[in-house]
């Protein structure tokens, strides 16, 4: 393994951390309603799993509510429990038999400090994460010091690199934290 593909690697896992933060952090509900929400409900298709986007239309209605208009009418009733019984706290209403509307239920103050506190806990653990990466990869070249692939000076050059990469991450972990927050906490 050469110098440049341990940064590379580095930042292209620290990259999926990031992701894997949006993705988690998507899944937290805001008072504002939005398609992605739904994204991860999963509903029993003919005897296998399948994502909600998959078997329907998830659209916005307006700020406060999303439209679900299953591709085929009989599975309106299942689509309607999944949501249901999602940890999301919906209600769902059917709307004559052909689509689901799903009104986004105003958060009260003490849930929407719960949220926060769960989202910087993602974000807690995202920059773990990351820091295990960045010592991993210290930890390869370290070992190439120690057998002699490389000089110091190239150690103290990837390891600064890595350090640099790693600074990225994290405050942009730090803007997307915020950045939720704040969409949390707007009535």
């Amino acid at each position: 393994m050469d110098l440049d593909s341990v940064c590379k690697s580095a930042e292209i896992k620290m990259s999926k951390s990031v992701d894997m933060l949006k993705s988690n952090l998507a899944k937290i509900r805001t008072g504002r309603a939005h398609t992605g929400i739904l994204d991860h409900i999963k509903i029993d298709y003919y005897g296998s799993p399948s994502l909600i986007t998959k078997i329907a239309n998830v659209s916005l209605t307006d700020s406060r509510t999303i439209s679900v208009t299953p591709y085929e009418k009989n599975m309106l009733s299942s689509i309607e429990k999944a949501i249901r019984e999602s940890d999301l706290g919906l209600n769902p209403i059917s709307m004559g038999g052909n689509s689901i509307k799903v009104p986004m239920p105003p958060l009260t103050e003490e849930r929407r400090k719960d949220l926060v506190k769960i989202s910087k806990s993602e974000g807690e653990e995202s920059k773990i994460a990351i820091r295990n990466i960045r010592r991993e990869c210290n930890e390869v070249v370290k070992k190439m010091l120690k057998e002699k692939e490389i000089s110091e000076n190239d150690e103290r050059r990837v390891q600064d690199s890595i350090q640099k990469i790693t600074d990225i991450k994290i405050s942009e972990i730090d803007r997307i934290i915020t950045q939720k927050e704040s969409e949390i906490m707007v009535i």
